[in-house]
């Protein structure tokens, strides 16, 4: 991303968290950012463009640490630990937690915001991982089962309760440590489950 573009998009979510979506205008986000009008509608399109942007931007990053090239010579539990490790420290940054908190205070007023918000960041995630999913089941890794669906469980498991105490500000961000360990636990409890094989 060129320098240009992040200091834009960084603008728009410092301005968007500040005022609300519907109070951010354009000219606000020029005024801190600089450039024009006709250079953010040409890359952009428009106000929710720009929204979009920054989440698309978050995603990427969580998704970069789920390569598919090669992804049969790749260990499913460091890959999870690694996946995991990446998406709770975005979901725990001060960017996507605005972003959240955002999406669902407009999303009444503006559904179609909500729908990118989650289209372009936690449904792209869920495909992705899926993917990855679908690739352990062909080696017979794991069982059988909707992807689609265990990929949602498993991401649900990462953000856990620990995400909506920071969002509603009962907390501060959890340490490196605490993602660690949490993450740890969530790839265990995912993979092994916590009955007790009575298998001998």
């Amino acid at each position: 991303m060129s320098r240009r573009r992040e200091a834009l998009l960084q603008a728009a979510a410092e301005i968007f968290f500040e005022q609300g979506y519907a109070a951010a205008s354009i000219d606000a986000i020029i005024e801190r950012a600089g450039g024009s009008k006709r250079n953010i509608y040409s890359e952009f399109g428009n106000k929710q463009g720009l929204f979009a942007a920054i989440v698309t931007g978050n995603a990427d990053e969580a998704l970069s640490s789920l390569p598919i090239d090669n992804i049969e010579e790749r260990d499913l539990p460091e890959t999870l630990t690694v996946f995991g490790r990446r998406l709770l420290r975005i979901y725990m940054s001060p960017t996507v937690i605005g972003i959240y908190r955002l999406a669902v205070t407009e999303a009444n007023r503006f559904p179609d915001l909500a729908k990118a918000f989650y289209e372009q960041g936690p449904g792209r995630t869920t495909v992705r991982l899926a993917q990855i999913l679908e690739e352990a089941q062909k080696r017979d890794e794991i069982r059988m089962g909707d992807c689609r669906q265990l990929a949602d469980r498993f991401i649900g498991m990462i953000r856990d309760n620990l995400h909506l105490q920071v969002v509603l500000g009962l907390r501060p961000p959890p340490s490196e440590k605490e993602i660690r360990n949490a993450v740890e636990s969530t790839v265990d409890l995912f993979l092994n489950g916590i009955r007790i094989s009575r298998h001998t």
